[in-house]
């Protein structure tokens, strides 16, 4: 199913649970493995002086330090390279975000594959940088699917029994459907097809009494019907359901009950109606919390 994946690392321990995906799945499906590290972004310009991702300190790039860079990451990942992977190590400078989409354009990878942030591990998870910078901008900007690993909990690929999907009925959706099904699929594992209706917000957004959302969770479920569940029976075990709450916690604790393996949904790359953009900040907040593997799907 993947051929080619591009897995951006920072060579440190905010990218370990990511790392530990790649390869898993680099191994698993017999891919090529294209292991890309940007270096950090000149200090001014198209100057080579550049401020190091990984000391924090000024460097004079050039081409031997480049290679010793590619040295280091080949040293930190030693372990997993082992036994004829097929992989490459490319080095870069720039904003990561674009140089990560620059060489997803180059080599046409049929997944990106992403790790947390590289700040230190006491700032936490959960900090909202972590989807709202290099993440966000490869979510909604990538041709290919991308899979983003945050937390420990994430760090297996294998063995997929579970996928959950969620919905928001847009036709970005849709696409992430097709994926989720192809997945689904070619893995023989369980589709949960799930939608949260998000009931108010604390902005000042009036608050649906019970009777509201009981009608709009039956409405809710008449559309994933008459949506899906026609090709859903092209599988042998799929489940749907609708839940009311804060989209993205619902969607976090709908997988964790359905003990799903995988998260698709789908990532909003231009602009939308209300609905649809409180869905694209959802995907970034259920990356971040999630305890398995989210796919992003834009297109």
């Amino acid at each position: 199913m993947f051929k080619k994946i591009l897995f951006a690392t920072s060579a440190t321990r905010a990218s370990d649970h990511a790392a530990r995906v790649a390869f898993n799945i680099a191994r698993a499906y017999h891919a090529r493995l294209d292991i890309f590290h940007v270096l950090g972004v000149p200090s001014r310009g198209y100057s080579q002086v550049v401020v190091d991702i990984k000391t924090r300190e000024r460097v004079d790039v050039d081409d031997d330090y480049m290679a010793w860079v590619q040295d280091e990451i080949n040293t930190y990942y030693a372990d997993y390279l082992k036994n004829g992977l097929d992989y490459d190590i490319h080095v870069a400078v720039g904003l990561p975000a674009r140089e990560i989409l620059r060489r997803a354009r180059e080599t046409e990878p049929d997944l990106i594959l992403l790790g947390g942030s590289t700040e230190e591990e006491h700032d936490g998870v959960y900090k909202k940088t972590v989807a709202g910078t290099t993440l966000q901008k490869v979510a909604r900007a990538a041709r290919c699917p991308v899979l983003v690993v945050t937390r420990p909990a994430a760090s297996f690929w294998g063995g997929i029994s579970s996928i959950t999907f969620g919905t928001d009925f847009s036709k970005a959706s849709d696409k992430a459907f097709e994926f989720a099904m192809k997945m689904a699929q070619a893995l023989g594992c369980e589709l949960n097809i799930f939608h949260a209706l998000a009931i108010g917000h604390p902005s000042g957004e009036r608050l649906l009494s019970q009777d509201e959302i009981e009608q709009k969770i039956r409405e809710k479920m008449r559309m994933i019907r008459a949506r899906y569940e026609s090709r859903l029976k092209a599988l042998k075990q799929y489940s749907m359901e609708v839940w009311e709450g804060i989209p993205y916690l619902e969607i976090v604790k709908y997988a964790r009950e359905k003990h799903s393996d995988l998260i698709i949904m789908a990532h909003h790359s231009r602009k939308l109606e209300t609905e649809d953009r409180a869905f694209g900040s959802n995907v970034e907040q259920v990356i971040v919390r999630a305890g398995c593997p989210v796919i992003s799907i834009n297109r």
